[in-house]
């Protein structure tokens, strides 16, 4: 019985040092666990910061209009039906479409901010999908008509196709050629008169015709009708009037503004 009893307690004993080992193992387990749900959590956190920024990032504009004055012009100057038609485009499409009007002499400034608006994740460089995805119309009056297509053969080069080109009395600056329209332009439209010291371009052609259709030359008599551009200076009453006539023709700014919103989103 002594033997027994002993053999007993030593047993009890020698069990009883051994259990906090036990329950060890099972706070190492607790710790992991919680460690892992901390991860976890972690980059579900990560995962919504990026969801956040893919969300707010800045979207390409369904259109991009850019309207080019002519002459020495502010770009801004609201008694000039190219800056009026730009002011009715953006009321009309507050959100998606970004019209913007430029010096004539200022060409690669428009370039670069055509660029702008397309590299939407500002990382300097378009993707080719950024190239394939824009839709550019490009219009302008006397320098400015020799712009938009300068621009348009610029964007060209660069691989960025465009919707439309318009140009009224287009007259070509510094011997740049405003009568071939590049075929990177799906659509080009030509409004002129031909009177006077400063007179349109009267005939555009395509560079491809296979790629660009040629929608008009469209001529415009001032002869007989009475001037309309009271607001302008005299000087372009006096020296260029069928030139600063048509320019205020609401006639051709109409037919102009047409073709530009047929490319526009539907309302």
């Amino acid at each position: 019985m002594k033997c027994c009893t002993a053999n007993h307690t030593l047993i009890r004993h020698s069990s009883h040092p051994t259990a906090p080992n036990d329950r060890a193992p099972l706070r190492r387990s607790i710790w992991i666990s919680l460690i892992g749900m901390a991860l976890v959590f972690a980059l579900a956190l990560t995962g919504q910061a990026q969801s956040v920024t893919s969300t707010f990032a800045p979207a390409m504009p369904t259109v991009i209009v850019i309207g080019f004055v002519g002459g020495f012009i502010s770009h801004d100057n609201p008694n000039h039906s190219e800056v009026q038609l730009a002011a009715r485009l953006r009321q009309t499409y507050p959100a998606g479409v970004a019209v913007e009007t430029f010096e004539s002499y200022h060409k690669g400034r428009a370039r670069k901010r055509v660029l702008s608006l397309l590299d939407t994740n500002h990382d300097g460089t378009l993707t080719l999908e950024e190239k394939q995805n824009a839709r550019i119309i490009i219009y302008g009056h006397s320098w400015g008509g020799s712009a938009a297509l300068a621009v348009a053969r610029r964007l060209e080069k660069d691989g960025i196709p465009v919707l439309l080109t318009v140009q009224v009395d287009s007259i070509s600056m510094f011997r740049k050629n405003d009568a071939v329209i590049p075929a990177n332009v799906a659509r080009a439209a030509n409004f002129y008169q031909p009177h006077g010291l400063l007179h349109g371009q009267s005939k555009i052609r395509a560079a491809d015709p296979a790629r660009t259709r040629i929608l008009g030359d469209f001529r415009f008599e001032y002869k007989a009708g009475s001037y309309s551009c009271e607001k302008y200076p005299w000087y372009d009453r006096a020296f260029v009037k069928a030139h600063t006539q048509i320019e205020c023709d609401s006639r051709v700014w109409q037919q102009a503004e047409s073709l530009i919103r047929s490319d526009l989103p539907s309302l």
